[in-house]
């Protein structure tokens, strides 16, 4: 049996700079972190040469082409597994349209998982691009490359996306004490509204030519809030993350609604240097960034809506427990 942790992730600025039709042309750039939320991936021999896919249904079929599940077909078939395998995915928070990365944190466990059942290691680097290759080439899915990269490396980082489809993971360096403050800095709050994320990122895509100054500053936001961050200037973030939700909003209608932009202007009024809408938009969790002494005025302007407090966690993916099943 193996069993794979993957983090999920707060991008903090530069999303939509990570699509293919901004970075063919123009090198994009991201700042995220990856947090203390997971998704596990099980992995056990089973019994006969069948598949059992455990997740939100369960499915039992002969053949891998049979099988419902996107990423867990394309991903035994890029590993290299085709039977007698029992799969089980279990997440930390819902795993559908929240915002947090959790379609590529998923997947880059997954192929975490499958290669150790097999007794082969692969890099952090390999795992983000094949993770990208699954969801982008195999299932034709409309996303961006930042997903990857984060839950495959941990830690809070520079990712920067180039034309001849390279990627450079830069760590953002700063203090254990920077690193704490931002964690206390962060509220998570659940809309409770999920959403398919490529109906949205489907018109960033398509307007992503007439868009491109707005997306272009979102870029360079990016490496503000990196140099924030490690110069500690947290207002500086919070003042840059209010900056990127309002170019954020112009880029694709369904990004916001009347509901959400209530509930962030609500945050401010309470306190909140800044914040934003995380992944495509639309719905999942609201990132609010707020100096703790006015964090209790935040949730109680927000409390129709769940908060959770969530802390940086500094590993990628990683395998938690393996069993040697010839034993």
């Amino acid at each position: 049996m193996i069993i794979s942790r993957t983090p999920l992730r707060i991008s903090f600025a530069g999303g939509g700079t990570d699509l293919a039709a901004f970075y063919k042309q123009n090198t994009g750039a991201v700042t995220s972190t990856a947090i203390d939320k997971y998704i596990y991936v099980t992995i056990n021999k089973k019994f006969d040469d069948r598949i059992r896919v455990s997740y939100s249904k369960t499915e039992i079929v002969n053949h891998i082409d049979e099988l419902k599940h996107g990423l867990v077909r394309e991903a035994m078939k890029l590993t290299g597994i085709d039977s007698g395998v029992e799969i089980t995915t279990i997440a930390d928070i819902p795993s559908r349209g929240t915002g947090l990365g959790s379609s590529s944190t998923l997947t880059v466990g997954l192929l975490n998982a499958l290669y150790a059942y097999q007794g082969i290691l692969k890099s952090r680097q390999t795992l983000a691009r094949e993770a990208c290759k699954i969801e982008i080439e195999a299932l034709g899915e409309p996303i961006g490359k930042q997903d990857q990269y984060i839950a495959a490396f941990g830690g809070i980082q520079h990712i920067q996306f180039n034309s001849d489809e390279s990627v450079y993971v830069d760590p953002v360096i700063c203090t254990p004490t920077t690193k704490a403050t931002l964690e206390r800095y962060m509220l998570l709050f659940y809309t409770g509204i999920t959403r398919k994320a490529g109906s949205i990122l489907k018109k960033q895509i398509k307007n992503t030519k007439n868009k491109h100054e707005i997306l272009m500053k979102m870029k360079d936001l990016s490496e503000n809030v990196r140099d924030c961050i490690s110069n500690n200037d947290l207002t500086g973030v919070g003042k840059h993350l209010h900056q990127g939700w309002l170019y954020k909003r112009d880029l694709a209608s369904g990004i916001s609604n009347l509901v959400i932009d209530r509930w962030y202007k609500n945050a401010l009024k309470a306190g909140a240097l800044g914040g934003k809408i995380l992944g495509a938009g639309g719905g999942g969790f609201l990132l609010i960034f707020c100096q703790p002494k006015f964090q209790k005025k935040v949730i109680m302007a927000l409390k129709e809506l769940y908060c959770m407090h969530a802390k940086l966690e500094p590993q990628g993916s990683k395998i938690i427990y393996v069993e040697d099943i010839d034993q």
